[in-house]
C-alpha cells in the first residue's frame, strides 16, 4: 500500500498537468475521490508553497510555478526555464551586469536562476540561486506583490516591514503607491533597500494574467547612469513582452 497523504499529493498534480485551464475545488475532490473538507488544507498547503495557483475569478486550481524548481520534471517546465535563461543571458551580454529570476514563496522572494557578467566579479550580490530574501525590499519582490492589494500584503507581514538597510521601506503606505505604479509601467525598482551600494530593477512574468514570476538586473550605484538605468529598463521589458508572449498550452 502506498502513503495515502503522498499519493493524494501526487494525484492532484497528475490531474492539474491534464487540465491546463484549470479545476475548482469540488472537481478535483469528485475526480480523486477525496472529500473537500480533507482536500482543502492539502490544496492552500501546495498554494503557499507556489506548486499549485488559484485563479481567484474562476476559483480554479492550476500547476504552480515552483515546477521550476524540481527541474525537469516537466519537459514544458524544462523548455520554458532554458527559455528564460537564455534571454537573461542576452540581458547580460547587452548590459554586463548581473540578471536575476526568482517566485514568491510566501511572504520572500526564492532565487532561483542568476545570470552573472564574465567581467567585474568583485561587487558581489548577497542573492543567489536557492537564497530567500523578503519580498517587499527587493525589486523582483515588488514586481511579485504588484498584484496585491494593501491588505493582503499585511497579512502577508503581520509584523510589520521590517528595516534591513536604513533605505529599506518600512511603511505599507508607501509601498502600496511603488506597487500601484509598477502595475502601470511593469517596472520595480529597488535602491539600496536590502544591499547599500545596489540599484535594481525588475518586471513582473506573467502567465494567463497571473504573476507567476519576474527577473530583474542589478546595478552597483557607481554604474547606474541615466544612459545604464534606461537600457536595463528598456531590455527588462522586451524581456517580458516576449517571455509573456510563450504559450506553453
Amino acid at each position: 500500500m502506498g502513503h495515502k497523504p503522498t499519493e493524494r499529493v501526487l494525484n492532484i498534480l497528475n490531474l492539474l498537468s491534464i487540465n491546463p485551464k484549470g479545476l475548482t475545488l469540488t472537481e478535483i475532490s469528485e475526480a480523486i475521490d477525496v472529500p473537500k473538507s480533507t482536500l482543502f488544507p492539502i490544496m492552500q498547503t501546495m498554494l503557499e508553497r507556489n506548486f499549485v495557483s488559484l485563479e481567484k475569478n474562476s476559483l480554479k486550481y492550476s500547476i504552480g510555478i515552483s515546477a521550476f524548481c524540481i527541474g525537469a520534471s516537466y519537459p514544458r517546465d524544462k523548455y520554458m526555464l532554458d527559455f528564460i535563461q537564455k534571454i537573461m543571458k542576452d540581458i547580460v551580454t547587452n548590459i554586463d551586469e548581473t540578471c536575476q529570476m526568482g517566485i514568491l514563496e510566501g511572504n520572500n522572494v526564492f532565487y532561483i536562476v542568476k545570470e552573472d557578467p564574465i567581467k567585474d566579479m568583485h561587487f558581489r550580490l548577497i542573492s543567489h540561486a536557492g537564497k530567500r530574501l523578503p519580498a517587499y525590499c527587493t525589486a523582483l519582490g515588488k514586481a511579485l506583490l504588484s498584484e496585491y492589494s494593501i491588505e493582503e500584503i499585511k497579512a502577508l507581514y503581520p509584523d510589520g516591514l521590517k528595516a534591513v538597510t536604513k533605505n529599506t521601506i518600512t511603511d505599507f503606505a508607501v509601498l502600496e503607491e511603488q506597487l500601484k505604479n509598477i502595475r502601470q509601467t511593469h517596472v520595480a525598482t529597488e535602491v539600496e533597500e536590502v544591499t547599500e551600494f545596489l540599484r535594481c530593477y525588475a518586471v513582473p512574468l506573467t502567465s494567463k494574467g497571473k504573476t507567476t514570476a519576474a527577473i530583474s538586473i542589478s546595478i552597483p550605484t557607481f554604474r547606474a547612469t541615466e544612459e545604464k538605468n534606461k537600457l536595463a529598463i528598456e531590455l527588462l521589458l522586451k524581456a517580458k513582452e516576449q517571455i509573456d508572449a510563450v504559450d506553453l498550452d
